[in-house]
């Protein structure tokens, strides 16, 4: 069969994913409060790129919520809306894109009766824009990188405010 999109060698149409995990030392509650309930408050902290971030939907974060993002990366800036398409306390939270196709989710595993906390966090493109295709490998290793970066990022900004609450007490 005839097969142009082969022929001009675009790449695959196959999503975009990459995924990192790290051992938070909280409680999955209190990590699912920093992400998802004060997620319009801290998720500039722990994503830099992330320059506007705004609720569009009054009322507290929970299922289907609607944010609006102005993201800087590497140079290139990009708007999108997103929706909140799981909000389940203490184990997940997924974002998806309204306006792009993509997915964050966030997994939360008890890992030390309620001490420490598996994150992972995985980002899907679900769809590579044909004029991006011939980076796909770049593509992936940028998803890739950035994914183990938030983890980290997380990771670092839960357990300073622990650490810092619990200096002050």
């Amino acid at each position: 069969m005839f097969n142009l999109g082969s022929m001009l060698n675009l790449g695959s149409t196959e999503p975009v994913i990459g995924s990192a995990s790290t051992l938070v030392e909280c409680s999955a509650m209190d990590l699912f409060k920093y992400l998802g309930d004060d997620l319009f408050q801290n998720y500039p902290k722990w994503s830099p790129e992330v320059k506007e971030l705004e609720q569009l939907t009054p009322g507290p974060v929970q299922l289907g919520t609607l944010g609006r993002q102005v993201r800087v990366d590497q140079g290139r800036r990009s708007e999108s809306r997103f929706k909140i398409f799981a909000y389940e306390p203490g184990e997940r939270l997924t974002l998806v894109g309204v306006s792009d196709p993509f997915r964050c989710t966030y997994k939360l595993q008890d890992a030390n009766s309620m001490k420490s906390t598996r994150l992972t966090f995985t980002f899907e493109l679900l769809e590579l824009l044909v004029v991006m295709r011939p980076f796909e490998a770049l593509v992936r290793v940028a998803i890739k990188e950035g994914a183990g970066r938030t983890v980290q990022n997380i990771k670092r900004l839960v357990e300073a405010d622990k650490a810092m609450k619990t200096s002050a007490t």
